[in-house]
């Protein structure tokens, strides 16, 4: 790798975090609901903390790996989708008394015509 001109610091951590192949959809779905601290766990625990059951539809998720690959973002956008889309959620649901959260396809979209993740899509 050296012989290919890249520095030292960089070959230094191939071990430690290194991607050589582009994620697909099936494995951007799996890194959002397999590992022990996968995104959707963490939102579940967050909203179970005010006593709101969320959940998430399969076209919803398939939806958020779409626009993740389609801004070239990659498993960490993930993480940014979700925010965007449950942001207002997470502030307006604990204080309401509905305690069932649904986010499906539809539900996105609402949320990320409203958004900045638009900004990214005018830049590409």
């Amino acid at each position: 790798l050296l012989k290919f001109g890249l520095i030292p610091e960089f070959i230094g951590r191939l071990p430690v975090c290194a991607t050589l192949e582009e994620l697909d959809d099936k494995m951007l779905i799996r890194i959002m609901k397999e590992p022990k601290n996968a995104i959707i766990k963490q939102f579940e625990k967050l909203f179970e903390m005010d006593d709101i059951k969320i959940s998430f539809t399969d076209e919803g998720l398939n939806y958020i790996v779409e626009k993740a690959l389609e801004y070239k973002l990659g498993a960490r956008g993930l993480r940014s989708i979700c925010e965007i889309v449950l942001n207002d959620a997470m502030f307006e649901l604990p204080s309401s008394k509905r305690k069932k959260l649904t986010i499906d396809q539809n539900y996105i979209l609402n949320k990320l015509s409203d958004s900045s993740l638009n900004i990214l899509k005018a830049a590409s």
